[in-house]
């Protein structure tokens, strides 16, 4: 049986055939015609993977250890904080096991004494690392905090369940090596169980050092610490929120670099802040039912975290964690007072918001180890001028295909323009008038994933000399 077609619909088609046969014989051109797809359809299906099931599960075993105050019993079998290093050290193994060994299981430690350690204590982080396999150095870091406590923060012996805080956090990076394991990465994706948190973050600090040691370019570092409580002591219930927090000013910022930041703007434009805005139009773009709300802060006020030592070494990092507290739940012996139950016990999760939350980590670490690193030597200019001309370094990395350019108003808090510029290292916004927007740029792959902006000059760099 024969089909007859119009002409013009012949003359499209053979047009179309022609334009995509010299695209191939000249791969640079495309830049020309086309951006690349913003989306993986793989992060779709990471964002259903974590299950809340296997979270209550690995939550319920680390409660049962009893405590796992930094200073508590390292060798019982069943009691402690050695005990609960040691199932995690098993559980990372039997997930390498089940992806041929795509994992490498280690112990990260250093002997501490200080304010909160009496005595010399060795503290040992557990962390699984999954090797990148076109640029393994360039390193993205998921963390939780093993240990637990009660009201006084040197009790190492009373039962201190630490359901939320922090078995929740330990529970997510050890479901989203699960889901990511199934999977390959051009970077390396680390998943860290951080011991000495309530102490003082040493647990941060030593692997920070060991980062360092090992050359790793450290991309960002997402730690999770309280991810399962919905329910707030104002009363608040909700399974729909997240919180990320991100410094403004880079903690290791020199005074020159100050000086600069001073005159051109930035400090609202960190790595971490950007890497911050990259989780939330991350979820934006593949979750449903979770809003991120980005809170330009260090920390909730006053307190800290174990993503401070990262920025002290001058790594991007944030902290990831619920919406709504409930005080009576953090740092409380065990107890009934006036009708009011103190303690961070099991029933306070939910584990349906803590898989949420996971996820949210796992599309995170998926598309930055897809995506090509940040772009590097970032500056700009255009002073008295009405064009904004951007430059970058150029990259030796294959995966990349071209970058986005990206604008706002200095008064927006998130990005809200941005244009593919193609495979170059300069590009010139005409009659975009410096003075009166932020500027910055991403590294674009051909699979659709896009890396964290990059403010111009020093204090929007990502990696930073080692």
């Amino acid at each position: 049986m024969t089909f007859s077609r119009p002409v013009s619909s012949l003359v499209a088609t053979l047009a179309s055939v022609l334009l995509a046969s010299t695209l191939q014989a000249n791969p640079a051109s495309t830049s020309s015609f086309a951006a690349p797809s913003q989306e993986d359809m793989r992060l779709y299906d990471i964002a259903n993977a974590p299950q809340a099931q296997r979270l209550e599960d690995d939550v319920r075993k680390l409660v049962s250890f009893g405590t796992r105050h930094t200073l508590s019993d390292t060798r019982s079998t069943t009691q402690g904080i050695g005990a609960a290093r040691r199932w995690i050290e098993a559980e990372f193994n039997r997930i390498s096991k089940d992806c041929g060994g795509c994992l490498e299981v280690i112990t990260v430690s250093d002997t501490v004494q200080g304010k909160r350690i009496a005595k010399p204590t060795e503290v040992v982080n557990v962390i699984a690392i999954q090797r990148g396999k076109t640029d393994p150095k360039r390193v993205v870091m998921m963390s939780g905090d093993i240990d637990s406590r009660v009201s006084d923060v040197l009790d190492a012996t009373s039962i201190s369940p630490g359901a939320n805080d922090n078995a929740s956090g330990v529970a997510g990076a050890i479901e989203a090596a699960r889901v990511l394991s199934q999977y390959q990465f051009n970077g390396t994706i680390v998943y860290a169980a951080l011991s000495g948190e309530e102490q003082g973050l040493h647990g941060g600090d030593i692997l920070a050092n060991y980062a360092k040691s090992q050359g790793w370019q450290v991309q960002a570092v997402l730690n999770n610490d309280m991810i399962g409580n919905i329910a707030g002591i104002n009363g608040v219930v909700n399974n729909a929120t997240v919180r990320v927090f991100s410094e403004g000013v880079r903690f290791v910022e020199t005074t020159d670099e100050a000086k600069e930041r001073y005159f051109s703007g930035g400090e609202n434009d960190s790595a971490s802040r950007n890497l911050a805005r990259n989780i939330k139009n991350l979820v934006d773009q593949y979750m449903t039912n979770l809003d991120v709300m980005l809170v330009y802060r260090l920390d909730r006020f006053g307190r800290g975290g174990h993503h401070l030592p990262f920025n002290k070494a001058g790594f991007p990092a944030v902290r990831v964690m619920e919406t709504n507290e409930h005080y009576d739940r953090q740092h409380q012996d065990l107890r009934t007072e006036n009708g009011i139950e103190y303690g961070d016990v099991i029933e306070g999760v939910d584990f349906d918001f803590t898989a949420k939350l996971t996820a949210l980590n796992a599309i995170s670490l998926a598309s930055m180890s897809w995506a090509p690193a940040p772009p590097t030597g970032v500056s700009i200019k255009g002073q008295v001028s009405p064009d904004t001309t951007l430059n970058w370094a150029n990259t030796a990395d294959k995966t990349v295909v071209g970058y986005r350019v990206y604008w706002r108003l200095t008064t927006e808090p998130e990005w809200t323009h941005s244009r593919y510029v193609g495979n170059v290292t300069e590009f010139t916004l005409n009659n975009r008038v410096i003075d009166n927007y932020l500027f910055g740029v991403a590294s674009v792959a051909a699979n659709g994933n896009v890396s964290p902006v990059v403010f111009p000059g020093a204090a929007g760099a990502f990696f930073k000399p080692i």
